[in-house]
């Protein structure tokens, strides 16, 4: 029994410690890095896109304390140290999670699983959303909730389900306490000094580096897409017409939602009772359901993912309820609920349902249009991959 006592007593005591002190990982390898940083800050961006409203802290004093706020600053040193942090499971509580666990390079930084397992095993509640040149976008997250990847590039980390880590004090203490992270942040910042907001900084350095433009699309656009088989000239038509209203919502270069102050899908895009123009955020309600058991930025509202590497990005939706593309079309073309809320472009007019009704000839043309956005060359660039070696 006593035996029994001092082994309760020692576990407690234990995971109390583990409560003021993140434990580095013994397994963690030194990232293994090329001399000369790749050349983060030359972002190359589809045509006809260009930086969203992202504004970050582009330098830092001695305290890390933002001076000058501006748009996104993309250095090759700070982007090499965000990609270290990135692939790090040192930036979990527990050392099992990095943000690579849930966006993985060959799937266009999504994982391809309905949900994804986080750091003690919980699973999240929303599908993995994919990283298509973010730094384009208005909006991010499922439910739009964070308007620059600033704001959004500590929230998974700190997340309770996903990384765990919810002290960022804690984790700024952590990696300090690791031999690779002081060179890294001297040659990013000039100056050893690890801070919160220069890890952020880091991490939005990257995270905007990842842009995808070369497609098979991109690369025929330049030709008037004579390349193009029938099939896939048919869906490119479609995906612009009345009909198939594809890029009604996944719009411009990026084929997301255009969710600038003036564009459909931002403050331009409707007005409120009063007649005040509202912020749509990028986000709409296609009709999954009749009553939402997640309502996303509200009334069924989710944002408008870009359709760049859908063809990797499975399963879809916030909730991934479609294994395949055949199944988002399908949903358009049949299974669209008449909510309340309901995306005016699903309607006649007079608030009644309409389905596109497309045929399934139409359907894989689309389907064939949409695997030319395919960027190979992205899922496959050394400089956003994995730096510790296995």
């Amino acid at each position: 029994m006593n035996k029994l006592f001092f082994l309760l007593f020692g576990l407690i005591l234990l995971s109390a410690g583990c409560a003021d002190k993140a434990v580095i990982s013994p397994d963690q390898d030194t990232p293994v890095l090329p001399d000369e940083p790749y050349a983060y800050h030359e972002v190359k961006l589809p045509s006809g896109t260009n930086m969203g409203g992202n504004v970050f802290f582009d330098d830092l004093d001695i305290t890390g304390a933002p001076v000058n706020n501006t748009r996104l600053d993309i250095t090759p040193w700070g982007a090499t140290l965000g990609r270290v942090l990135f692939y790090d499971k040192n930036l979990s509580l527990n050392n099992t999670i990095s943000c690579a666990s849930c966006h993985h390079q060959d799937k266009a930084f999504s994982d391809g699983q309905q949900f994804s397992t986080g750091f003690q095993g919980r699973i999240t509640p929303r599908n993995s959303m994919a990283i298509i040149n973010p730094i384009t976008q208005n909006n991010l997250f499922w439910d739009s909730r964070s308007r620059t990847i600033s704001d959004l590039s500590l929230k998974p980390v700190q997340n309770h389900i996903e990384m765990g880590m919810e002290n960022l004090d804690l984790l700024v203490t952590k990696l300090e306490e690791i031999p690779y992270y002081k060179p890294l942040f001297k040659k990013a910042f000039n100056s050893e000094y690890v801070t919160k907001e220069r890890i952020s900084s880091a991490l939005s350095q990257f995270i905007g580096s990842i842009t995808t433009s070369r497609s098979r699309f991109d690369q025929s656009s330049v030709s008037g897409f004579s390349n193009f088989s029938e099939l896939e000239k048919l869906g490119m038509n479609l995906f612009n017409s009345d009909k198939a209203k594809c890029a009604s919502c996944h719009g411009g270069g990026n084929m997301a939602a255009q969710d600038g102050p003036n564009d459909p899908y931002g403050g331009g895009g409707a007005f409120n009772s009063s007649g005040v123009i509202t912020d749509l955020r990028g986000a709409t309600n296609i009709g999954l359901d009749l009553v939402y058991r997640d309502n996303g930025l509200g009334d069924g509202r989710f944002r408008i993912p870009s359709l760049r590497n859908i063809e990797l990005t499975a399963p879809y939706m916030h909730d991934g309820r479609f294994k395949t593309l055949d199944e988002v079309l399908d949903h358009y073309t049949s299974g669209i609920k008449p909510h309340k809320h309901l995306d005016v472009k699903f309607t006649d007019g007079h608030g009644n349902l309409k389905m596109l009704n497309l045929n399934d000839l139409e359907k894989k043309a689309i389907i064939a249009f949409l695997r030319t956005l395919t960027d190979k060359e992205m899922t496959t660039d050394p400089k956003y991959s994995n730096p510790f070696k296995p």
